[in-house]
């Protein structure tokens, strides 16, 4: 299969004034303006299929956003190539523009003092969408969000919520093969929230459309994406399924605790004897001595089990030999905590250690 999406080592580059503080610092900068470059996206490759939903993430600044204008032709790269739909979106912004459907958080592409739906009716000439066609994805698009009243409202009297989801039944409309959704559910109640999921794969799965998604909501990625690509400071982190995100560092698991019965807080003392306890037992049944990561959270003690090294269940049993459990949970290491951690540029095992 062909990729709908091919960006080949995408540089951009913005030129910044300097600014100096005060009175004199402005009338120097008004005679002699110095400039540096600021580099907001450096190298980004990436190819994308068609029906792809793919999570494009990062921290506030990683260059998302200035990636996402290129791929629309707002931004024309300073190097590299994109080409959307086998079109070069900068090159050729009408025709690009008429197979995508783009949705900015705090832009809005209604009208502000008309009902929603005159807006539906503008884009329908300007995207020159039949008769049919126009009424069936409204319907469609109703059904799937019940809110067929909130089209009769102004633009102005819509809440923030609102006047988003209307914006995405608008990006929707004329049938685009790719969607971008910027910060898409940005205001949104989890009702709401749950509704637009489902309509994105509604019409994901029926008219195979390409979505790009960026979001801080890591709900919207574990519903959504099989694919997330992470940047930072413009580079890839991570291109690979969401799946393989969450084994990036192993088959972690975080195993919980009591084994005292009547204390508010496991002392560092008996943490210390837990773990050469545990790694004691494991020597005995594997004839290795592990390194093993246990932390005490209040009365818990958490232990952060590698399972391609060794079974939870091994686990429990060498606890057994020393320890009475009174209660335990095993948990996932969830999505969010890994892509926070690699936001904040942790280690291996910073990213590992338990919450």
């Amino acid at each position: 299969m062909e990729p709908i999406i091919v960006v080949k080592d995408i540089r951009k580059e913005f030129k910044v004034a300097n600014r100096h503080e005060g009175l004199c610092g402005s009338i120097r900068d008004l005679f002699f303006r110095e400039y540096k470059v600021v580099q907001a996206v450096n190298g980004v490759s990436m190819e994308i299929l068609p029906g792809e939903i793919v999570g494009y993430l990062g921290p506030n600044g990683a260059g998302k956003s200035t990636t996402i204008k290129m791929m629309t032709g707002i931004l024309e790269p300073t190097s590299g190539s994109i080409t959307v739909n086998g079109i070069v979106p900068y090159k050729n912004r009408v025709k690009n523009a008429q197979n995508i459907g783009v949705v900015f958080g705090q832009r809005t592409q209604l009208r502000w003092a008309l009902p929603a739906i005159e807006s539906f009716k503008l884009l329908k000439d300007m995207y020159r969408i039949s008769d049919k066609e126009y009424k069936e994805n409204l319907e469609l698009l109703n059904c799937i969000l019940g809110k067929e009243e909130l089209l009769q409202c102004t633009v102005r009297q819509m809440s923030l919520g609102q006047r988003i989801l209307c914006d995405i039944m608008a990006s929707f409309l004329h049938n685009p093969s790719i969607v971008f959704l910027d910060e898409p559910t940005i205001g949104l109640d989890v009702a709401m929230k749950a509704r637009i999921r489902e309509m994105i794969k509604v019409l994901n799965k029926e008219k195979n459309t390409t979505v790009i998604l960026t979001t801080h909501d890591m709900g919207d990625v574990d519903a959504l994406c099989q694919r997330a690509v992470i940047i930072d400071k413009g580079n890839v982190l991570y291109d690979d399924s969401i799946e393989n995100l969450r084994r990036y560092f192993g088959a972690y698991r975080a195993l919980r605790l009591n084994l005292f019965k009547d204390i508010s807080k496991v002392t560092q003392e008996q943490l210390e004897k837990i773990k050469n306890d545990l790694e004691e037992e494991i020597a005995k049944k594997t004839f290795q001595r592990p390194s093993i990561t246990v932390e005490s959270k209040e009365k818990e003690v958490c232990i952060l089990i590698d399972e391609d090294k060794i079974s939870t269940m091994e686990i429990i049993n060498c606890i057994q030999e020393k320890y009475r459990i009174y209660d335990l949970s095993i948990n996932d290491i969830s999505t969010e905590n890994v892509i926070k951690k690699i936001y904040a540029g942790e280690t291996n095992e910073e990213i590992l250690s338990i919450d």
